[in-house]
């Protein structure tokens, strides 16, 4: 067999698992939005308005917590567990560094919502929703922590096992504590909040459940002492992770504000931007998980000093991420009139959806690019590229273009779309050619050891 295609089998087995363990992160989102519709439809605008601020902010925790994904990596590849346990410690420090002004950020949610111009009652629910949630922030973080810590080792498996206890988890929490089952108060918006933080606290004590009950650790681990505080090692992590949550936070806001522009269109227009939005993040899901496994496979042999290796398998990983997206776009162009009747069957808004589906078509190819080439960076511990590509992709070329296409030349939807793409467009391609001249065999920022 050859070394492309051991590499490919390789990210195969590392990209499945991750990629069930996102469907199941999202599918969270869904059960949720799902029973707080029907409890109420202000419950659910409220709901939608409060998860805006809630999942900016932790977003931004998240990709600070990325930080480290290049020191366990490479640690890992290069036979250093005791190292990988301290990076652990040290994550789950920054976990807590990091998510306690986060959540405390959670009590100014009815004054972000009123400053944005949100309804008054919906930004009063809103907050009740979101403070409720504020303890699960630090908790979620240390989560991740502990997730990278095992993908980072190639043990991809119990992060796909915990989603899927967490949903079954959530499911019934929401069940019991919106609507009032199991002998508990009916408590609505409020309810749905609580089993949003419930849930967030059982993926961290059933992922720590599954490391100790399996001896996960053993190998990479050492007693906790006065290193996992130090002030400059945790540092480190954050500068690594500073720009990955920079890049996370331009690209989720620059979506958010392509969904406001599209609601200057009319409703139909909001509907139809926002159907497609959703195909295209359950898409996004299959190249996350190559990301992933990028990620993984670049830092491991990095840290085991094989560079040409660690090339090999960015652009195998590029390739495999573009090629699922290929296909995704293609059934996005060939099921263009189907797939927007899965979800409404208002005439107006599927021929709306229809219209911009082979834009969006184009749109996942360049999207698998460059979620791949960012998995590679962040292996490599290079995470600033992407920040910047992202800074001018979406918010210097794509949104002003898609603005000016859509508003102001009367391109209307598809106009907001053809400015997404370009901006898309923009950061694949400049990381392709980054990765060129400055992959991994050549532009990799080692770790020490």
């Amino acid at each position: 067999m050859s070394a492309v295609a051991t590499e490919a089998r390789k990210l195969t087995s590392l990209a499945l698992p991750v990629m069930a363990a996102q469907f199941g992160g999202m599918l969270l989102g869904t059960v949720d939005t799902m029973m707080v519709g029907h409890f109420s439809g202000d419950a659910l605008a409220a709901a939608a308005i409060a998860n805006a601020w809630i999942y900016g902010l932790i977003l931004a925790g998240q990709g600070l917590i990325h930080g480290i994904d290049p020191l366990v990596t490479q640690f890992h590849g290069a036979g250093a567990g005791a190292r990988v346990g301290l990076v652990l410690q040290r994550g789950l420090m920054t976990a807590l560094i990091v998510g306690l002004p986060l959540a405390a950020l959670l009590g100014a949610t009815e004054d972000f919502l009123l400053w944005v111009g949100q309804d008054p009652a919906l930004a009063r629910s809103a907050h009740e929703y979101a403070w409720v949630q504020a303890p699960s922030l630090p908790v979620f973080l240390m989560f991740m922590a502990m997730r990278q810590y095992l993908n980072g080792r190639e043990i991809v498996r119990p992060g796909m096992w915990v989603m899927l206890f967490a949903n079954v988890f959530n499911a019934i929490a929401n069940w019991a504590l919106i609507f009032g089952h199991l002998g508990l108060p009916e408590l609505g918006l409020y309810g749905a909040g609580i089993a949003t933080a419930l849930t967030r606290g059982v993926t961290l004590f059933a992922i720590v459940g599954l490391v100790w009950g399996f001896a996960l650790h053993e190998g990479a681990w050492q007693p906790w002492s006065r290193a996992a505080f130090e002030p400059r090692a945790l540092g480190r992590i954050i500068r690594f992770g500073f720009p990955v949550a920079v890049q996370m936070s331009l690209e989720v806001w620059a979506f958010s504000a392509a969904t406001l522009l599209s609601g200057r269109l009319g409703a139909a227009q909001a509907g139809a931007h926002t159907v497609v939005m959703n195909m295209a993040a359950l898409a996004f899901m299959l190249p996350l998980g190559v990301s992933q496994g990028a990620v993984t496979r670049v830092g491991n042999l990095l840290g085991a000093r094989q560079p040409d290796a660690a090339q090999r398998a960015c652009w195998v990983a590029i390739a495999m991420a573009g090629s699922v997206m290929t296909i995704s776009a293609l059934l996005f162009a060939v099921f263009r009139w189907q797939l927007p009747a899965l979800y409404s069957s208002d005439a107006e808004l599927i021929a709306l959806a229809a219209s911009i589906l082979p834009i969006a078509a184009t749109f996942q190819i360049f999207d698998g690019i460059q979620v791949a080439g960012c998995g590679v960076l962040r292996g490599m511990g290079r995470t600033a590229p992407a920040a910047w590509l992202n800074l001018f992709g979406y918010w210097v070329l794509g949104l002003p273009l898609g603005a000016w296409l859509g508003l102001s030349r009367g391109w209307g939807l598809a106009g907001i779309w053809w400015g997404l793409c370009a901006g898309l467009a923009l950061v694949a391609v400049g990381l392709l050619v980054w990765l060129r001249f400055r992959g991994p065999a050549r532009g990799a920022r080692l770790v020490d050891y």
